[in-house]
């Protein structure tokens, strides 16, 4: 899959306007697509056959920040996917082309016939599928009727629901509810797979080490995470392209200590806490922290993939770090236990 930068294609520099790509005719959908669920994947197929049947090329635009992380970023929906999870799922997805829109003030200001300007004149936009709901331009008058009577196929898909006797639409909204109360099986069923994040292990303050439980702080790289608490997680270790490491974590072990392996090829099996730690005295910021039990190894600025698979608890409150420390140790010793009843 080819990533272009919208404002690359609409401005290029001077000295780069010779080599300046030029979209393929393409199928085009547009959107947040917040973790990629099986709502949003129905639409993807849908653009991929549209572009089969056509021989056109299949793309998908996307916009960064998201819209409400641009206008409230302090009360913004917690990030299901940041932008290199996204990238590299809708790549899964055999996305041909992907269209980053930086959603900014120039952005937001444009009208609805010059977003569909540029959709024809600039990325070459030849038919679209798009959700029943979708509006753009900032006087939102932009509709699938608007792109129509422009001269731009447009195909609305209708909504994607569950299998469920309620039959309730499947929306990233519904998934963050469903993380954030620990029900991650169910998120994972409305996903169309486990619920993950990947990030790069970063230095942090240390303070695991002096209650002996050291741990891996892995980059979140988005404004809040969309779940919180105590859980049983798998990790694998990614390469420079993405792809799982025959191996992972287990090659970095030192002292013998290689840990318990996870439930998937390749993995090791951890506790993780993902949230703001407030037992401790430090300034208050989103984490993502994991204990691998009888491991030993330096996982500095490795990529990993943290795979969420129970959650024990939410995050809780201790008085000292004495505490703290017999409450980490109480929460490896029940989650250990549900590692065994897997077997």
């Amino acid at each position: 899959m080819n990533t272009y930068f919208l404002e690359h294609l609409l401005n290029p520099a001077p000295d780069l306007n010779a080599c300046t790509p030029k979209l393929a005719p393409c199928v085009l959908t547009i959107g947040n697509f917040d973790g990629v669920h099986l709502g949003h994947q129905a639409m993807l197929k849908a653009v991929r056959d549209h572009a089969d049947a056509e021989q056109l090329q299949s793309a998908g635009m996307i916009f960064e920040p998201q819209p409400r992380e641009f206008f409230d970023p302090k009360n913004a929906p917690a990030r299901l996917t940041n932008f290199a999870e996204k990238q590299a799922i809708l790549s899964q997805m055999g996305i041909d082309a992907l269209i980053v829109a930086s959603f900014d003030d120039n952005f937001r200001s444009l009208s609805a016939k010059a977003f569909a300007d540029i959709l024809v004149e600039k990325l070459n936009v030849k038919a679209l599928v798009l959700g029943d709901d979708f509006r753009f331009g900032h006087d939102r008058i932009g509709d699938s009727q608007f792109l129509r009577d422009f001269g731009l196929p447009v195909t609305n898909l209708t909504t994607i629901t569950d299998n469920s006797s309620e039959n309730v639409r499947i929306s990233s909204t519904r998934i963050r509810k469903l993380l954030l109360s620990g029900d991650i099986a169910r998120a994972a069923t409305l996903l169309g797979r486990d619920y993950s994040i990947t990030g790069q292990v970063q230095s942090g303050d240390k303070i695991g080490r002096t209650l002996d439980f050291p741990t891996a702080n892995i980059a979140l790289e988005r404004l809040l995470p969309a779940l919180h608490g105590v859980f049983a997680v798998d990790v694998v270790r990614l390469d420079d392209n993405g792809e799982v490491m025959a191996g992972g974590l287990a090659d970095l072990a030192k002292n013998g200590q290689q840990g318990i392996k996870g439930l998937r090829a390749n993995s090791l099996f951890g506790t993780a806490n993902i949230g703001v730690r407030p037992s401790v005295d430090k300034p208050q910021e989103w984490r993502l922290e994991v204990f691998f039990p009888e491991f030993s190894g330096n996982l500095y600025d490795k990529n990993l993939n943290v795979r969420f698979l129970h959650f024990l608890h939410g995050e809780r409150h201790y008085s000292d770090l004495a505490a703290l420390k017999a409450g980490i140790y109480q929460d490896v010793k029940d989650l250990l236990t549900w590692r065994r009843a897997q077997d």
